[in-house]
């Protein structure tokens, strides 16, 4: 199953790629929206080969992912790959400049299941997709926005 959206922002792209690839910060805005994240790797520098384990309650369970940013080109694209219990997923994250001043996110996130009870699950879900979209659009607007105004402070 695949979600995507689009989100404008005023501000430059290379401040936008900048601001969506400070780990520290959005580390910090998972656990205060009550994740636990905990980084893997040793690395500096954000690039490739960085990983998080990232835990967080959902529908009443905790659910556990394994993250690790595969691909790091500034000033463009970020892409993680990661693992779940029943799911694979793909988080690709490309900035536009739309003028100088001016920039678009794409984000996308693909979801493949790794099970027939994954694959059940997504079936499922696909009957409630223009719903599901729209929680994405929103959800990733207002993380985008809190990211952009941590940045600025």
């Amino acid at each position: 199953m695949k979600f995507s959206t689009r989100h404008e922002a005023d501000i430059p792209a290379a401040t936008l790629f900048r601001t969506i690839s400070n780990f520290d910060v959005m580390e910090r805005s998972l656990s205060r929206k009550g994740a636990s994240v905990r980084r893997l790797d040793s690395l500096s520098e954000p690039g490739t080969g960085m990983n998080w384990r990232i835990d967080f309650d959902w529908r009443g369970r905790r659910r556990e992912i394994a993250l690790e940013l595969t691909r790091h080109d500034p000033p463009e694209t970020l892409e993680l790959q990661g693992q779940s219990e029943h799911f694979d997923l793909t988080i690709r994250m490309t900035v536009v400049a739309l003028s100088p001043v001016r920039s678009r996110l794409i984000f996308e996130t693909d979801i493949l299941p790794r099970g027939m009870k994954a694959r059940l699950l997504l079936q499922t879900a696909k009957l409630g997709k223009p719903q599901l979209d729209r929680k994405f659009d929103r959800r990733i607007a207002e993380f985008v926005d809190q990211l952009v105004a941590a940045q600025t402070v």
